[in-house]
């Protein structure tokens, strides 16, 4: 990160700026070069560095990506693992009464609906859950654990 203190040195080493070398430090190459040429174009390129060099300071450090621009959104990147398909499931069953659609699994999960459909259907040959179709025709697997209407007693 560029900082003002080694501007302002660099400045006043470098002949009161005409040598340029604060340009040099804020990598502004082709206007070092010129303010060597030009002694600081005629030492009022070098009044002009003194009056605004914690500006430029800025303006480098968000050029060379260590600040942000105000205004700019903070781009976080997380990691994320992907939820294992029957946890999406028995999250989203539990969550509603031992219900689950598999649109509903893949809307709240990174499964897809078909993704979704055959692990619903292996639970069922596995008889963790059943199949029942509604009045309307949607079908749903429902998982009797989770059901608050179902009776939890055991069978003696």
């Amino acid at each position: 990160m560029y900082q003002v203190w080694i501007a302002y040195l660099l400045w006043l080493v470098g002949g009161l700026g005409v040598f340029g070398l604060h340009r040099f430090y804020m990598k502004k190459i082709p206007t070092g070069v010129l303010w060597i040429l030009t002694g600081g174009l005629g030492f009022l390129g070098s009044i002009y560095d003194f009056l605004t060099m914690t500006r430029q300071i800025a303006e480098a450090n968000l050029k060379a990506g260590y600040l942000r621009a105000p205004g700019d959104p903070v781009q976080v990147t997380l990691k994320r693992e992907k939820e294992p398909l029957e946890r999406a499931i028995l999250r989203l069953a539990q969550d509603h009464a031992g219900r689950v659609t598999p649109a509903q699994v893949a809307a709240s999960s990174d499964w897809t609906v078909e993704q979704a459909q055959k692990h619903l259907d292996e639970m069922v040959r596995r008889q963790v859950c059943e199949m029942r179709v509604l009045k309307s025709g949607t079908v749903v697997y429902h998982f009797t654990e989770f059901d608050p209407a179902s009776s939890n007693e055991f069978e003696v």
